[in-house]
């Protein structure tokens, strides 16, 4: 499952609409869109902030934290907030 794909789930695990989950962790629409595309990477301050609502709604964090590490790994996709 790509980045995208496991944010995507995360996210849907806990009810959230995209709108929702970006209101939540303080980014726009667009971007949580580009994350689900797997267009942009979160940086580190989105991955704090998606950690903190993982934690908060009792959701598994480390299947996105381990896509987001193996995501850069060679990538010269963006990352972005």
């Amino acid at each position: 499952m790509s980045l995208g794909d496991t944010i995507r789930v995360t996210r849907q695990r806990a009810f959230y609409t995209q709108e929702d989950f970006a209101k939540k962790l303080n980014v726009a629409l667009s971007t949580v869109n580009q994350w689900e595309l797997d267009k942009v990477r979160p940086n580190m301050k989105a991955m704090r902030s998606i950690k903190a609502f993982c934690e908060e709604n009792g959701l598994i964090y480390e299947p996105i934290e381990e896509e987001w590490l193996r995501s850069g790994l060679g990538s010269k996709k963006r990352t972005h907030r």
